[in-house]
């Protein structure tokens, strides 16, 4: 079969051009303006020689030029491969290198590291600013089509043909980094059926969104929970996604009030700043109805606060990036069980396996193992660790539940070493080889330690070279420079040996952090 997840805007084009598609502040682009300008951005691509199966990179914060070059891309045929705009220098030409992205499409406000970066791999940086940006795809030719009180429009006085290119279900739409044990991220290839099946299986069995509801975009569109579950979820059916640059409990709260928001989604952290604001009560968030929480364990006493306060369902889901992300989901029209991740949405199976992949008893912890429409093509170019992940066609994720009588999952451990602060994943072989690096340190280990607000913080402890001195101001602001701001590590100990066993592997587990001061 032939689809485009591009289509999901031109569809609700066609069905209600004039309606509110994206929103922030006071500003907004309707739907025929988000087809528009999409279809002026795929001109843009075509011009610069991105031919259908490129990948170009898009590095942009929650705006609404970040669905604009997103299904841009996507018409034109290309691969988004999406980033966060926290990412430095050598990470962005990492992930530019890997992909082998013709372009980057990156905000002027983080454009010093990407263009050093973009550089480095030999791609064509586009800086992203509102007005030139805008001034620029004006520039081009639109020939996106839409229906306006029943009549068939073109916009734009332009003739080239940038309507949506014929791709392939199993084609790849995006491929979605994420970090592996190894420090070195591998790339999930996603099809456009993957992407498209989730988000039309969430809008109508999770979420339950449709035409005038507005959804609130506090999650970040580059990671995979704010692109399906809040941004093709939402514009596939035609209802508005009002956008948050940045999480803020006081901005997400008057644009609840607003826009009158009628979902939210995000991690726990977020629903905690909610709850416990203490201006909250100020704000009319009547409207509120669904909300969906993932990344990290929900604490239940938050769950059923955040309920309580603010008279809305939460449901608690569990997916990955492998995973389109959405893999099982308490369901609004079923029990809800607080601290279980629910059970598998349409179209997925999960169950729980032991080391030799057989199912475990009921009751019994094993490693989550998923199949169904919404798995991976494969990681890009690692047909290793694809075969390794995809053993006897189900994925492994890693984690580890257990399955109650009525079938809900329950999650008792994670993947090996990953910490979760604030909802974004960090594994600590990544942040171990920046410290490394530094001349002073001899060894490094980097482990989570428990914190209030963020779940957990990133913690270091190091061994330094015999006579040498740093302080934990120096380590930290070091690695600072070298990776994203949410990963390097706020906790810095000095130790003079790390435990290890007879192997001499390090003993993250005999590691202690400090008590706080």
């Amino acid at each position: 079969m032939e689809l485009n997840l591009a289509s999901i805007v031109t569809a609700s084009a066609g069905r209600t051009p004039e309606a509110a598609a994206v929103r922030l502040g006071g500003e907004e682009l309707s739907y025929a303006e988000l087809d528009d300008r999409s279809a002026r951005l795929t001109t843009l691509l075509r011009e610069r020689g991105v031919e259908p199966g490129d990948r170009v990179g898009v590095m942009l914060p929650n705006v609404p030029e970040f669905p604009v070059a997103y299904y841009g891309v996507l018409r034109a045929g290309g691969i988004v491969v999406p980033m966060n705009v926290l990412l430095k220098r050598r990470e962005i030409a990492f992930y530019l290198e890997d992909s082998g992205a013709k372009l980057l499409f990156a905000w002027h406000a983080f454009a010093a590291e990407a263009r050093e970066a973009a550089a480095e791999a030999g791609a064509e940086l586009v800086e992203v600013e509102p007005t030139g940006f805008a001034a620029t795809l004006a520039d081009q030719p639109s020939g996106a089509l839409y229906v306006s009180h029943g009549h068939i429009k073109r916009t734009g006085t332009g003739v080239a043909d940038t309507g949506v290119a014929e791709t392939a279900d199993d084609d790849t739409a995006v491929i979605l980094y994420t970090s592996g044990t190894t420090g070195k991220p591998k790339g999930a290839e996603l099809t456009h059926a993957n992407l498209d099946r989730n988000a039309e299986i969430c809008a109508r069995t999770t979420c339950e969104i449709g035409p005038g509801d507005v959804v609130l975009g506090s999650l970040p569109l580059f990671h995979s929970f704010g692109q399906t579950v809040a941004m093709n979820a939402s514009l596939r059916v035609g209802a508005c996604l009002t956008l948050v640059p940045k999480f803020d409990p006081d901005e997400a709260l008057e644009t609840m009030q607003r826009d009158r928001v009628t979902h939210f989604y995000g991690v726990p952290t977020m629903f905690g700043a909610l709850l416990h604001h203490p201006g909250r009560e100020r704000f009319d968030t009547s409207s509120l109805r669904t909300c969906i929480t993932g990344g990290a364990s929900m604490p239940v006493e938050v769950l059923r606060g955040f309920e309580q306060a603010f008279g809305a369902i939460v449901l608690e889901g569990y997916g990955l990036s492998e995973t389109s992300p959405v893999a099982s989901s308490n369901h609004p029209d079923r029990p809800r069980k607080p601290g279980s991740i629910g059970t598998p949405i349409e179209g997925v199976e999960m169950r729980v396996v032991d080391e030799d992949d057989r199912p475990v008893p009921q009751g019994e912890v094993g490693e989550i193992a998923i199949r169904g429409h919404n798995i991976m093509k494969g990681y890009w170019r690692r047909p290793d660790a694809t075969a390794e992940a995809m053993r006897g066609g189900w994925f492994h994720s890693g984690d580890m539940a257990r399955v109650d009588e009525d079938g809900y999952f329950y999650i008792v451990d994670r993947k090996k070493d990953l910490i979760i602060r604030g909802g974004y994943n960090v594994y600590p072989r990544e942040v171990e080889e920046v410290l490394y690096e530094h001349p002073k340190i001899r060894e490094a280990a980097v482990v989570g330690v428990p914190h209030d607000e963020w779940g957990e913080e990133i913690g270091a402890a190091v061994v330094l070279h015999e006579g040498e001195e740093l302080s934990p101001a120096e380590v930290s602001a070091y690695v600072k420079e070298r990776i994203a701001a949410y990963k390097y590590p706020r906790v810095v100990w000095f130790i003079d040996e790390l435990p290890k066993g007879p192997t001499g592997k390090i003993l993250k587990r005999e590691i202690e952090a400090p008590a706080p001061a």
